[in-house]
């Protein structure tokens, strides 16, 4: 009978709950490691063959299992972690599902040593595709050491989707550096062919961390990151706007340890970042976020990479604050579920990005992925209320955790104004000089920023009409049909900054006045040069991203431009304007505007050091 139902074996059965957590030997290497740490292990030591393509030891000091325990430790579904249904909602360990062991073993051949401080011997265990082969007493160190060799044996066509021995080297490195910044306190060593790939020793604070796993050159470059909202916490570090990279590989984010892969939680941290850093850049940022267990959930994926939470939004405003403040971007810390900008239009700016994170994070992972202990009604705001039942039993925190940052000293806020003047390079750049070295600003960049604020500022003074630069004869420009289209649609944000357009019949505009915070300038080069900066796809953006573009793009014609010679009450003002704003070292394009040079640098130059 062609369409029988049938029962699978158990061997079938493993191997496809093999799939779903072995991926690649990445998968294998960072089970183990989770496995090692719940364990207590202060040293791990990670060994690979081929890449971990053939082989992988792992070995570590952690208390070790029972003799008459090994064998349940590669039974499906048997777990130290959890006893009833509602501990899935307070989990604080690593590897809990009780699927890591087994499903290796159902792929592999893995041979465990193990021992407990209390036994005064160990045991040696043998398993073969999900069978026990053997298991004898022996001599070895308090801790486990797993060897898994013989990978995908049993299941040769999943080693044709294999990448080559370097790629899947460079996942499984991928994997202990993850591991590494959420666990400072560990010393892990990692080898291929008898060559030292990795050698961190166990650190007393995550910058120092990051500077032995992710370079120096990124340390000089962290901001410390603090906040706390509802019952939940962050902590960790990010990147100054001046220091991106052209992907997302240097954003490590972690929930209550574990780290994940979450669409929310990324877009959170590029929202901090808007006009800060050029398209298509990203930060560099190590973030711990705590949680309380009862609000989390982190079974909903085999590899355990994604979680939900209980409120998605306050989760949202928590990072877009912290690093916001952390930056100086001016979103300072408030009580609300949004940070308070001063204005409706301020606000709904963050709300239109906390809208479509939440849409897309709703999508991602269909329609419960927002919601968890409950049906939810379709709705973001519409969160289950956990009164009326129990709180569970707070748990303690991992015994590794991340270490605090409030010892990690915030950089003292600079003055432009404390500044000496010297003078200007290539009519560009003006030189200055202070206690640090010497310092150089990109005149346009900097006055593309002050202007980019007071665009945003004036923009968002709620139910005032700004009046604007009246000008002695209107102006009349045609435009081409498209052209004509985008900027009626743009007339009430150009209104917003003061400056006046009106339909003037067929595909003309007249422009009647200018911002008053631009210097005077030409309507019809004005508009041309808007088009040119807001053409293409961001014509298709939401009303409010196209009013930071529009913003973005008036700011930058209207700044001084360079080879364009300032006079020293001219610098002076610049600096005091400067001064006046939020602490952002870039333009609204994401460039630098200031560059300095220490005394250890020009030291260096000149043989001192």
């Amino acid at each position: 009978m062609a369409n029988e139902i049938v029962v699978l074996p158990d061997a079938l059965t493993d191997r496809i709950a093999a799939g779903e957590v072995v991926e690649r030997p990445a998968s294998i290497v960072k089970e183990l490691l989770e496995n090692a740490l719940d364990a207590g292990a202060t040293e791990v030591s990670v060994a690979l063959e081929n890449g971990g393509c053939q082989a992988i030891r792992v070995t570590d000091n952690g208390a070790g299992i029972d003799g008459e325990q090994v064998p349940l430790a590669f039974t499906r579904f048997a777990t130290s972690k959890i006893r009833a249904f509602e501990d899935l909602y307070r989990i604080r360990s690593f590897g809990f599902r009780g699927e890591a062991l087994p499903s290796i073993a159902s792929i592999a051949r893995v041979e465990m040593v193990t021992r407990r401080a209390d036994s005064p011997a160990g045991t040696r265990v043998i398993i073969e595709a999900g069978e026990l082969k053997e298991m004898t007493d022996a001599g070895c160190p308090v801790g486990t050491t797993i060897l898994v060799d013989r990978i995908f044996a049993s299941v040769p066509v999943r080693r044709k989707f294999l990448k080559t021995q370097a790629t899947e080297q460079g996942y499984c490195l991928d994997v202990v550096t993850r591991l590494a910044l959420a666990q400072p306190g560990i010393r892990l060593r990692v080898t291929a062919a008898e060559r030292t790939l990795l050698a961190l020793p166990a650190v007393p604070g995550l910058a120092e961390r990051i500077a032995l796993t992710l370079g120096r050159d990124l340390q000089e470059q962290l901001l410390p990151v603090m906040g706390e909202k509802g019952g939940s916490s962050l902590a960790g570090f990010v990147s100054r706007p001046v220091y991106t990279r052209s992907n997302a590989a240097q954003i490590y984010l972690y929930v209550n340890g574990r780290f994940v892969k979450d669409y929310l939680l990324n877009h959170a941290v590029m929202t901090a970042y808007r006009r800060t850093i050029e398209p298509r850049r990203y930060p560099a940022a190590v973030l711990r976020l705590e949680v309380p267990a009862e609000d989390l959930d982190v079974n909903v994926h085999p590899t355990k990479l994604e979680v939900r939470f209980r409120d998605p939004r306050e989760i949202y405003a928590l990072i877009v604050e912290s690093l916001g403040c952390a930056i100086g971007a001016g979103i300072p810390p408030t009580g609300q579920s949004e940070p308070a900008g001063g204005s409706a239009t301020g606000q709904a700016v963050y709300r239109s990005r906390v809208e479509e994170a939440l849409r897309r994070y709703r999508i991602s992972g269909g329609q419960e992925k927002l919601f968890f202990g409950g049906k939810s009604s379709g709705k973001a705001d519409a969160l289950p209320s956990s009164s009326g039942s129990p709180s569970p039993e707070p748990l303690p925190p991992p015994s590794q955790s991340l270490p605090e940052t409030s010892g990690e000293a915030t950089p003292p806020r600079l003055r432009f104004a404390d500044l000496s003047y010297l003078g200007e390079v290539a009519g560009t750049y003006l030189l200055f000089t202070g206690s640090d070295g010497l310092w150089l600003v990109d005149q346009h960049a900097a006055h593309e920023r002050i202007l980019f604020e007071r665009l945003k500022r004036t923009a968002e003074q709620d139910g005032e009409r700004v009046p604007g630069q009246r000008l002695l004869l209107p102006e009349v420009v045609s435009l081409a049909p498209r052209d004509f289209a985008f900027i009626s649609e743009a007339i009430p944000i150009l209104a917003e900054t003061g400056m006046e357009v009106e339909p003037f019949g067929g595909d003309s505009v007249v422009v009647k006045t200018l911002p008053v915070s631009l210097p005077p300038l030409e309507a019809q080069q004005l508009l041309q040069d808007l088009l040119a900066d807001c053409g293409g796809v961001e014509r298709r953006l939401p009303f409010q991203e196209r009013r930071e573009r529009i913003l973005t793009a008036l700011a930058c014609r209207g700044a001084v431009k360079a080879k364009h010679v300032l006079s020293g009450p001219e610098v002076a003002a610049l600096c005091r304007d400067l001064d006046d704003l939020p602490q952002v070292l870039t333009c609204p394009h994401g460039r630098p505007l200031v560059v300095c040079l220490t005394v250890v640098e020009l030291e260096k130059w000149f043989k001192r050091r």
